[in-house]
C-alpha cells in the first residue's frame, strides 16, 4: 500500500535539503586540477577597477561546480585547449565595490538586490587557450563593457565567432549558461538554492 507523503514533511525535506546546499563549502579549484590556467585578475590591478580586490589569486567554487567545470576543461583538452581563470568566487564586500564605481546591473550584479552568482560560488569568468599557450580571441578584452563583449553580437570574423560557438557550446553541455552581456562569464545552472557568501578568500 502507498501512503501519501504529508506536505508538510515535503515543506520541512526541501527546506532541509536547500539549507544543506547553502552550506557546501566552497572548494580551492586548484586543489582538485593543475590543468587550468589560473590569471585571478581581481588579485591583482589589472581590472576595470585598475585596483587590487583580493589579497590571494584563488579560484574558489562549490564542489559541484567544480566538478563540473574540471569536466568541461578534459573536453576542451581533447579539442587542443584548455580553460584561462579570470575569476571565481567573489565575497560580497567585493561585489559591493564593485557596484560602488559601476552601479549598472546589465554589468555589475547588485550587491543590494541578488548579488551575483559569482558571490555564491557558481560562476567562473574564463577564456581558452591553446595548448600551447596561445590566446585564442573573443573579440573583446575581458571586464569590456560594451557590444564587443555581448553574446548575441555577431559582426566579428568567422574565426571569433567559431571561439564563440565553441566555448558556448562546450560549458553548455557540463550545466554552463553565458550571459548576454559578458562572453567570459559562465553560470552554473543549478545554483538555486546556494546563498549569497561574504566568506575572505582563505589566503594562506
Amino acid at each position: 500500500m502507498k501512503f501519501p507523503i504529508p506536505a508538510i514533511l515535503i515543506v520541512f525535506l526541501f527546506g532541509f535539503v536547500s539549507a544543506t546546499k547553502q552550506q557546501d563549502p566552497l572548494v580551492d579549484l586548484e586543489a582538485i586540477s593543475d590543468d587550468f590556467i589560473y590569471e585571478i585578475r581581481y588579485a591583482t590591478p589589472n581590472n576595470f577597477l585598475g585596483e587590487t580586490l583580493y589579497d590571494c589569486a584563488q579560484c574558489l567554487l562549490r564542489p559541484e561546480v567544480a566538478d563540473a567545470l574540471v569536466e568541461a576543461n578534459k573536453y576542451f583538452q581533447e579539442k587542443g585547449y584548455r580553460i584561462r581563470i579570470y575569476d571565481c568566487y567573489r565575497p560580497l564586500d567585493v561585489q559591493k565595490k564593485m557596484w560602488s564605481k559601476v552601479p549598472r546591473a546589465t554589468y555589475v550584479g547588485n550587491p543590494y538586490g541578488n548579488g551575483s552568482i559569482h558571490n555564491r560560488g557558481a560562476a567562473v569568468d574564463m577564456t581558452l587557450e591553446t595548448l600551447e599557450g596561445c590566446f585564442v580571441e573573443m573579440g573583446s578584452e575581458y571586464d569590456h563593457f560594451g557590444r564587443a563583449a555581448h553574446i548575441d553580437n555577431y559582426d566579428f570574423s568567422k574565426e571569433i565567432l567559431a571561439n564563440r560557438k565553441l566555448l558556448f557550446e562546450g560549458m553548455r553541455k557540463f550545466g554552463f549558461s553565458p550571459i548576454r552581456t559578458e562572453w567570459w562569464h559562465f553560470s552554473f545552472r543549478k545554483n538555486t538554492g546556494y546563498g549569497v557568501l561574504n566568506t575572505p578568500l582563505p589566503c594562506n
